[in-house]
């Protein structure tokens, strides 16, 4: 919030399972209620009836909440793909849908930045774009003209009178259809997130990266060992077969951190996992010990099958990762050379499926405990 107020523009990255969605999700309540701050106009007062029950009241100057004095706040969202255009997201002409007769055949669609930024216009009005997998789609092509004028000090003046540095931007009008020259409010922040190491998509624009203020998000092993009600890690190694939970949760732990040095080391640490796929709704310390494990199982395939993509065509090292190349023999993976053709060629074995008799010894294995 405190980087919205200061920069209205702000990108979330990091590795998946960093809790980027979850974190948009929590800012956008926020802006709404703005904290339920109570500034000088006087606390805030309940209405059944609104969008939001308890709103603020007007007249605050907190600096740490974006436009603190405007009551009338809304968050809007979307989410890039590669079918994302620059027409849903500002505006264009598209075809007509269900038409009457003697209708137009086409209609100009009022896109999500458009919206947004009218209804920041109001005087009372702030509004929130939320833009989640931003790097999925075509992004400079989506924001056009518009990439320029979403700097903070390229916008409107807090009272909406234009300044010398104003950026105005073409676009259709969608109550005209004709060409004008359009420039965002001072209250419109945006807020986009992306996994920034995912091959499936193009790295965004430099020129277009720099117009944001970045905050990363990093796997965090404090967050897992809360979640998990384990302790700070200790100096005893790995039970050969698991006494209760704890020691599956200790392993579960300290396999995956080793889990995301190996690939830190293997592929940059952009690519690791974060502490989110190995939560869920249900804390298995609660669980008895076969259902734990069998928790722990799905959480697990997540990562294995994230470091199958990360190493994808590369056998060895996702070997090298799950401690297969000369790991203990306990280890329900091993690495097998073969020829073919007389080329040298590697395989990987090992289970199919995690399940609640191979896990432990596999995490054990993995932390190299």
């Amino acid at each position: 919030m405190k980087l919205l107020a200061r920069s209205r523009n702000v990108l979330v990255s990091g590795p998946p399972g960093t809790g980027k969605t979850k974190l948009l999700a929590e800012v956008a309540l926020a802006f709404e209620t703005a904290f339920g701050i109570a500034p000088a106009g006087g606390p805030p007062k309940l209405n059944p009836n609104g969008g939001i029950p308890i709103p603020p009241a007007a007249g605050g100057t907190d600096k740490d909440i974006p436009a603190p004095t405007k009551t009338e706040r809304k968050v809007f969202r979307t989410v890039f793909h590669q079918n994302s255009k620059y027409r849903d997201f500002v505006s264009g002409i598209t075809p007509a849908v269900n038409k009457v007769a003697g209708a137009p055949d086409f209609a100009i669609v009022k896109g999500t930045l458009y919206r947004a930024g009218e209804h920041a216009r109001m005087a009372s009005g702030a509004a929130l774009l939320i833009i989640d997998e931003i790097n999925r789609g075509p992004a400079v092509q989506v924001f056009g003209g518009a990439i320029v004028a979403i700097e903070p000090d390229k916008r409107l003046a807090p009272d909406g009178s234009k300044r010398a540095e104003t950026q105005y931007f073409e676009m259709l009008d969608p109550g005209t259809g004709n060409v004008v020259e359009y420039a965002l409010p001072h209250d419109l922040y945006i807020l986009a997130a992306m996994n920034q190491a995912d091959a499936s998509v193009e790295p965004l624009d430099v020129a277009f990266l720099r117009r944001w203020e970045p905050l990363r998000l990093e796997p965090d092993e404090k967050a897992l060992r809360n979640f998990y009600g384990l302790g700070s890690k200790g100096a005893n190694a790995l039970l050969d077969a698991p006494a209760n939970v704890a020691d599956t949760l200790e392993a579960s732990v300290r396999a995956w951190v080793v889990v995301n040095e190996q690939i830190a080391l293997g592929r940059g640490p952009e690519f690791q996992i974060g502490h989110g796929v190995l939560m869920s709704d249900v804390k298995p310390q609660t669980m008895a010990l076969a259902e734990a494990l069998r928790t722990l199982c799905v959480g697990w395939a997540k990562v294995r099958a994230h470091v199958e993509e990360v190493f994808f065509g590369d056998t060895r090292g996702i070997a090298a990762v799950l401690n297969a190349l000369d790991g203990p023999a306990f280890n329900p993976f091993k690495l097998t050379e073969t020829t073919f053709a007389d080329d040298l060629r590697f395989r990987l074995e090992g289970p199919s499926n995690f399940n609640e008799t191979n896990i432990y010894p596999a995490l054990r294995a993995f932390a190299r405990g």
